[in-house]
This record gives structure tokens, C-alpha cells and sequence, in this order.
């Protein structure tokens, strides 16, 4: 089975072959947490050391913490599907306490992801969850202003760049209409436990030295998990599907892409990279998808998506449904 659109029967059949690999063990769970947190929190300390002799010294572990910010958040990620224990409090206050170092909301941002999970692919029901993306018809259909608006949106330096930033940074520190009492009780309490944390630290190592280490440590962090949120969707075997074509099973095996990171890549974003798996059944723990995907053969033959043409893909655009496939602006308007 390469990653295209499969026999109905035998996509079918891969949704029992995730079931075994779904229940998380306590002793993993905590020993991922462990050895994600702690140095995490290590690096912290060797950060603010440093940083009284030289920035300069700072920059090579301000990449590494990014890097174990990425891992935080694919734990908070997997609290957030009741993926990481089998107790919900115990995913909740994980969930919540890794979304203040993570600048995330916890049940705000859970809310739009578990959306995400029920429209991913669905042509029809864009607009939640997910990297903007028109259809070549909707997008020649536009007033040449927000053509021009959709091009600079989709331009890798402000989606990656800019737009990550404003995201993790800015975006979630706010609440909007339509937010549930929920949600905005999750974006208020992480707002004030990210307050409280940047008011000890600054007590200590003055509130300066605690924005030079933290925005670019989260920065960082949010460019990567952005990229790595767009090339789970945005690649060139992708197939989307108008609502009465939709259908879970398909979309998770033939609209998620299976990234294939270097070893040492794979460690840092959780595993996430198979994500056609994690589609499938989002209960599976981060750490059960890499084992998940080699113990059957209907996954081992899934086309990957490697971290070189992973790049190849920020050069599509927009959705052909012609041509049933993502294509660049170029093409478009041939």
C-alpha cells in the first residue's frame, strides 16, 4: 500500500491492527516526561549560567531546549487525546502544566485540534485546526487584494517565521468570540501561570536575561512544530475529499503523511512524524506509533515523506480538484 488512495476493504482493515498499541504504560509515560522535563529544566539552568558570560555560549542550548519543547508539547499533545494515561486527571494536569511551558491552552487548543481530527482532508469543512488552504477555483475567484493576502500567508518566511511566533507567542494569549467558558478559563489560567513562572525566574535573573532565553527558546520551538503540523497534511501524495467522499479511515491512511526524520529528530518531536497512525487512532501513545508502524506490513509500505522533500512541499499552494492534488501557484495559473 503506497500512500495514495488505497482499496476501500483493505484501508478498512488496517483500523484493528492499531488496536493492540493503544493502551499507554504508566512506567513508559512517566519515564518519557521524566527524560523530557529534566533536561528540559537542566538546560534552563545552564542557560541562565551562561548567559552572565556570554549569549553567545547560550545560542547552541537554546536550540536543544526548542528541541525538548518540541517533545513537551507532543506530550501535552498526547494528554490531550487521553493518549498518555489511562487516568483522565492525571492527562489533564500534565496536559495543563506542560501547556504553560509550551505557551499553549490546554483544553482551548484541544477543542480546535480534536476538530481537526474529524475534518482533516474534508474540502468542506476547512477553517479549524488546520493551514489555511484554497482550492485553485476558490483562490482565481478572489479580488486581487486577498489573493495577494492568501500569497503572503502562504509564503514559508511568514508562515514559519513570522506567523509560528505570533501564534505561540501572541495568538493564545488571547480569547475570541465563540470560545466556550471552558476554553477561555484554559487560556486565562495559562496566561497566569506563564505570568507567574516569568515573575519567579526575573526575581532571580532579572526579567531581561528571562526574555533573551525565553522568546527565542519558544520561537524556535514554534517554527519547527509548525512546519512539522504542515507537512502531516500538505505533501504531494495528499488526497482531499469533498464531505460525501469523506471518510476517517481513508483520510488517515491517505491524507497524513508518514514523515521520516533522522533518528535523533524523530526523538525530539515524539514520533509524530507517523502520522498516518496517529490518525488513525489518536489514543495511540506517541510512544507506541514507531512500533505500531513496523509490526505491520500495511504501514511499512506506506510511501514516506523525508526531511529533504519535506521541503520540496513548501512549494505547494493550493488544492487541484481537477487534478485531484496539491499544486504551486505556478502551476495553477497555467
Amino acid at each position: 500500500m503506497t500512500q495514495t488512495v488505497a482499496d476501500d476493504k483493505q484501508i478498512k482493515s488496517v483500523l484493528k491492527l492499531v488496536n493492540p498499541y493503544k493502551v499507554p504504560a504508566v512506567s513508559r509515560s512517566v519515564w518519557q516526561l521524566a527524560n523530557t522535563l529534566l533536561p528540559y529544566i537542566a538546560l534552563w539552568a545552564g542557560m541562565i549560567y551562561l548567559s552572565a558570560v556570554s549569549f553567545w555560549l547560550v545560542l547552541p542550548l537554546m536550540i536543544l531546549a526548542a528541541g525538548f519543547t518540541v517533545r513537551l508539547f507532543i506530550i501535552f499533545h498526547d494528554c490531550g487525546h487521553g493518549a498518555f494515561f489511562q487516568s483522565k486527571t492525571a492527562n489533564d494536569v500534565t496536559g495543563i502544566v506542560l501547556g504553560i511551558l509550551t505557551f499553549t491552552p490546554y483544553h482551548r487548543w484541544h477543542h480546535a485540534h480534536l476538530i481537526h481530527h474529524r475534518t482533516a482532508g474534508n474540502l468542506d469543512k476547512r477553517g479549524v485546526g488546520d493551514v489555511w488552504t484554497l482550492t485553485v477555483d476558490e483562490y482565481k475567484n478572489l479580488p486581487p487584494r486577498k489573493r495577494l493576502f492568501y500569497r503572503i500567508y502562504r509564503n514559508p518566511l511568514i508562515m514559519f517565521g513570522l506567523g509560528a511566533g505570533l501564534m505561540f507567542l501572541f495568538m493564545n494569549r488571547f480569547t475570541r468570540k465563540g470560545f466556550s467558558r471552558r476554553e477561555r478559563i484554559s487560556v486565562w489560567t495559562t496566561n497566569l501561570g506563564i505570568g507567574l513562572l516569568a515573575a519567579g525566574l526575573s526575581y532571580f535573573i532579572g526579567f531581561k536575561t528571562y526574555l533573551l532565553i525565553q522568546l527565542p527558546v519558544m520561537y524556535i520551538a514554534a517554527m519547527a512544530g509548525v512546519f512539522l503540523f504542515y507537512v502531516q497534511h500538505q505533501y504531494p501524495d495528499v488526497h482531499w475529499y469533498r464531505d460525501e467522499q469523506w471518510d476517517y479511515t481513508t483520510v488517515a491512511m491517505n491524507g497524513a503523511s508518514y514523515l521520516r526524520l533522522p533518528k535523533v529528530l524523530q526523538w525530539f518531536s515524539g514520533n509524530i512524524g507517523f502520522h498516518h497512525i496517529h490518525h488513525l487512532s489518536s489514543k495511540v501513545p506517541n510512544y507506541n506509533l514507531e512500533k505500531c508502524h513496523h509490526e505491520n506490513e500495511p504501514f511499512r509500505n506506506v510511501k514516506p515523506v523525508t526531511l529533504i522533500t519535506s521541503f520540496e512541499t513548501l512549494k505547494l499552494r493550493l488544492w487541484d480538484e481537477k487534478q485531484s492534488r496539491l499544486v504551486s501557484f505556478k502551476e495553477a495559473l497555467l
